[in-house]
């Protein structure tokens, strides 16, 4: 057995003959799968590798991705083994799906000989492991779900981002609109400036056109109504032919149940607060607690980056070894609440220089735990450090557990946890020496286990989880209003609930 313990790239692998020409011929081919992975997401199947979509990447990066499978399994996939089921895919006649072409790769009872097999032998095998998805009718609905950004900072524009890049076959969700309070000067061109260009995720992999006579942004051809407004009680939806629109909240402003109902007092069907709610707003974590959410529950809340962060590993390791108590230390990047040199703040030491100084700060991580896993209600304790980075943060968990625990069992754990589970949209893992908080940048996951920090000595474990706190958290809000939304597609040769 392959020990997956150790650093990826210590691992033996098959080593070519020419490695140049190996490339360039394997380049060629992730140059053949990019029309092909394209054409099937436009016609509703999203083509993934270990949980990340394919959709819209380089052939670079398409080769890239099938390295990433030496942390699964202990070596890397070659794109002479997939390719020929993709090419295949295309064959048949397929419902809206998501299909995971390493586990369909991986899973080939003939994978050893896949790369000369013939067509009909892989059509038998495809035939026989997508028969549910096979000249079914898709349950794509006639009119996609609108939705609506209330606010457009570092989330909002994040969130525009994803949304534009993930309209697959366009009949789920379109995002109609974008509300913010007017600026001063070419407001409208500022705006799509900031979309266009960003610092920390770099350049926006679409098109955008400024209508500024119609105060609107054309992203990745589609129309986004700008409405300046200071508050939603300036304006009904329906003034702008959106009708019932799912309303993201990215603003902070209004976090209880009576303010965020101004969003539905104005035609709004559901409202997600980016933040964490107050009142008895259910704090939901995707992959944790979604499925508590009711049709009852007009508003929600998407919790903070923090518990998205680390609610998942803090269940993983409840349901193995079960926690006695534990503390949280958020090693967290400055936010926009903070000043960039020293000047009055409200907060205590909030007021002084972010980009000179570590901040000791507050943290409701620890705290909004209880609220998607009740289980852990007075065994945590949590406290955070601002940090003069620009994204990227660090969640400590250190933790004192029922039995004993070695540290080489509690990787391999977590491990398959992040690639064989319900987790690994959300989870990731990382086996690397050499990796620092900006190698992180734009990571979609929810939070990512840096197995070469782990500790581990009789009942007491350290954990350290690297997260995005911007695009990872996106992604979670992102899967959230696509639950609310009712978009569950099934995703094959594994389902994912």
């Amino acid at each position: 057995m392959k020990d997956l313990t150790q650093n990826p790239d210590l691992r033996q692998r098959d080593v070519p003959d020419d490695y140049f020409g190996d490339w360039k011929w394997r380049e060629g081919v992730a140059e053949l799968m990019v029309p092909i992975i394209g054409t099937l997401y436009r016609n509703g199947i999203n083509i993934m590798m270990y949980g990340q979509s394919l959709v819209n990447l380089s052939p670079t990066a398409i080769m890239k991705a099938h390295r990433f499978v030496r942390q699964t399994e202990g070596n890397e996939l070659s794109e002479l083994e997939t390719f020929p089921l993709l090419k295949r895919l295309t064959a048949f006649n397929l419902a809206d799906s998501e299909i995971d072409l390493a586990e369909l790769t991986l899973q080939c009872p003939f994978f050893e000989s896949l790369r000369d097999s013939s067509e009909e032998e892989i059509d038998n095998y495809l035939l026989t492991t997508l028969i549910d998805i096979k000249d079914k009718e898709s349950n794509r609905p006639q009119k996609p779900t609108d939705v609506v950004l209330y606010g457009f900072g570092r989330i909002g524009r994040l969130l525009a981002r994803v949304l534009a890049e993930g309209t697959g076959p366009g009949n789920y969700y379109r995002l109609r609109a974008i509300v913010i309070r007017k600026g001063q000067g070419n407001d409208l061109l500022k705006r799509a400036s900031l979309l266009r260009n960003d610092s920390v995720h770099g350049a926006f992999s679409g098109t955008i056109r400024v209508v500024p006579e119609e105060d609107l942004l054309i992203i990745n051809g589609n129309p986004v109504k700008i409405i300046y407004a200071n508050n939603p009680q300036e304006f009904n939806y329906s003034d702008y032919s959106i009708e019932n629109p799912i309303v993201i909240d990215n603003t902070g402003v209004w976090r209880d149940k009576k303010s965020l109902g101004q969003h539905i007092a104005g035609g709004a069907s559901r409202v997600i607060l980016t933040a964490p709610g107050k009142d008895d707003i259910k704090n939901i974590v995707f992959g944790i607690n979604h499925a508590d959410i009711n049709a009852e529950d007009t508003i929600i809340s998407a919790a903070s980056c923090t518990t998205n962060a680390i609610v998942p590993v803090l269940k993983i390791i409840n349901d193995e070894y079960v926690i006695h108590h534990g503390h949280i230390e958020s090693i967290h990047s400055y936010t926009n609440d903070q000043n960039l040199i020293d000047n009055y703040h409200k907060g205590d030491r909030r007021g002084r220089s972010a980009a000179l100084n570590m901040v000791i700060t507050t943290t409701g991580a620890a705290k909004a735990v209880v609220k998607a896993l009740p289980e852990l209600a007075n065994k945590l304790t949590g406290n955070a450090i601002r940090v003069p980075t620009p994204n990227v943060s660090l969640a400590v968990l250190t933790l004192t557990v029922e039995k004993e625990v070695e540290r080489d069992s509690l990787n391999e754990h977590l491990r398959n946890k992040a690639f064989h589970s319900n987790f690994r949209e959300i989870l990731g893992y990382v086996n690397n020496p050499e990796l620092v908080s900006t190698d992180f940048y734009s990571s979609p996951f929810a939070s990512i286990i840096d197995a070469q920090a782990t500790i581990a000595e009789r009942n007491q474990i350290t954990l350290y989880c690297w997260y995005d706190n911007e695009y990872g958290y996106t992604k979670q809000v992102l899967h959230l209003a696509k639950k609310i939304m009712n978009i569950n597609l099934p995703r094959l040769p594994m389902t994912i609930s």
